[in-house]
């Protein structure tokens, strides 16, 4: 056996090597990461071929390892925690973030017991506490730090199902579905397709829930939901969101919520990125009384900007999310008077996801992250107002919150002179906003959400649309 490979729980010179050559190409990154290609420059099946080959029978040296992947990987990155990145409401990764990141993966800590990482478990404990409380959801909320908003919505609509079921005299966890009693679900008809997944993974359906017609900025309407309720002849569940997708806009709670409660429902909210508004005193009005919502799923990969993959579930009712969770077994660890992660998570074996947003709110403070939400906002203000001006470009939403969805050109022709400025934007690599569809309209995307974006990242933006959008004008004419 090749003596660098050997077991020794110590470290090997070249292990060392591997580790420093790691770090030092991380440093660099994000040293230079706003001075690359806003997208990669290699295509998807060359990078697939360069990485896609037969397994060698002879391992390789731990630092060769890491030249290779570092080598193969040029130009196949994708500069998602730059300034520049503006698509998919994904944040940037905060530095502070990424370095306890790095902790994470050489501590190697399964985070699934409290009893075996004490550290670990008072730092994700902290974590939930500090973001309950930031958002302003009762303090006596049960919890859980999941991959992200897509499984912290699964989370609270499982939890959902119990609680509903559970007073029909249904114990779901233990009986199934067969046989159970059924309950309306109502969702919006401009949902993220987050909540449907959930849906699907509860084993409710995503096509027999009742669509809820919107307003212009996909908002819920209040007259249309009423009519849907009354029809309800079962306390439903009924799923609300904080910041639609194309918008950011809100669902009217203050109108909504008093009436699903009347009717003995569950509301839960898809809070991913538009919850964090609840955090800044001067913006919570534009979601007033989310917070009397049943469950709340909510990223903290998106607007505080951890590392991937980080998320969080919130129950007001602790009791259904632990019995919708827990998974216990005659081997594993005796329970302590401390919540046990796995019981409020779907997973047994984890990595401690928890610690990068541990670091980032440390650094921050209260005053750090409603910073970050105002700034976030006012620069999607400014991006909009500039490209307002430029004849032939069109906002096509208020601005509600960090979201800017814009279409060019009139309705006939608009919709391909909208993805030809699209396309020419992203070639230019100076920015990268997405696509979407919105009101009928294609659309181009500007989601406003990274840590180090300041105005003259939103101004280099606005400057790459209205060239593109000139140029295209011109050659097609």
């Amino acid at each position: 056996m090749n003596e660098d490979r050997r077991c020794d729980s110590s470290l090997s010179q070249e292990q060392r090597l591997a580790l420093e050559k790691a770090f030092s190409a991380a440093l660099d990154y994000r040293s230079t990461i706003k001075d690359r290609p806003a997208r990669p420059t290699l295509s998807l099946d060359d990078a697939v071929e360069r990485f896609r080959e037969p397994l060698s029978e002879d391992g390789m040296r731990d630092v060769d390892v890491i030249e290779h992947i570092l080598r193969c990987a040029d130009g196949g990155l994708h500069q998602m925690s730059a300034p520049s990145f503006f698509g998919y409401v994904l944040g940037g990764s905060h530095p502070v973030g990424v370095a306890a990141d790095i902790l994470v993966s050489a501590w190697g800590q399964n985070a699934g017991s409290a009893f075996e990482t004490p550290a670990v478990t008072g730092m994700e404990r902290a974590v939930c506490d500090w973001v309950i409380d930031l958002l302003g959801l009762p303090r006596e909320s049960g919890a859980g730090i999941v991959t992200g908003a897509s499984v912290a919505n699964m989370v609270g609509v499982m939890s959902a199902r119990n609680a509903l079921l559970a007073e029909r005299g249904w114990n779901v966890e233990k009986n199934g579905l067969f046989d159970a009693p059924a309950f309306p679900v109502l969702i919006s008809g401009e949902a993220h397709s987050a909540p449907y997944a959930a849906l699907r993974y509860a084993g409710l359906g995503a096509d027999r829930v009742t669509k809820l017609a919107t307003d212009a900025e996909g908002r819920v309407a209040e007259d249309a939901f009423r009519e849907a309720l009354e029809t309800c002849q079962a306390p439903p569940l009924v799923i609300l969101q904080a910041g639609q997708i194309n918008t950011g806009a809100f669902d009217p709670f203050e109108a909504l919520i008093p009436l699903i409660k009347a009717k003995g429902g569950w509301v839960h909210v898809d809070g991913a990125f538009g919850l964090w508004l609840s955090a800044v005193p001067e913006l919570k009005h534009r979601l007033a009384c989310v917070e009397n919502a049943d469950s709340w799923a909510v990223d903290l990969h998106k607007w505080l900007n951890a590392p991937f993959d980080a998320g969080m579930v919130v129950v007001r009712d602790r009791a259904p999310l632990v019995a919708s969770m827990s998974a216990r077994g005659s081997y594993l660890p005796e329970l302590t008077g401390h919540w046990e992660p796995t019981d409020s998570t779907p997973e047994l074996s984890r990595r401690a996801r928890g610690i990068p947003s541990y670091a980032i709110l440390r650094h921050l403070g209260r005053s750090g992250v409603r910073e970050l939400v105002v700034r976030h906002c006012s620069l999607a203000e400014r991006l909009a107002g500039k490209l307002s001006r430029e004849p032939g470009i069109h906002v096509l939403n208020e601005i509600h919150s960090n979201q800017v969805a814009l279409a060019c050109g009139d309705r006939e022709r608009g919709d391909a002179q909208t993805s030809q400025v699209l396309e020419r934007i992203q070639d230019r690599s100076k920015v990268y906003p997405t696509h979407g569809e919105w009101a009928g309209r294609r659309i181009i995307r500007a989601s406003i959400i990274g840590y180090a974006m300041q105005e003259d990242d939103i101004d280099l933006l606005a400057s790459e649309v209205i060239e593109a959008w000139r140029y295209v004008q011109q050659s097609t004419t």
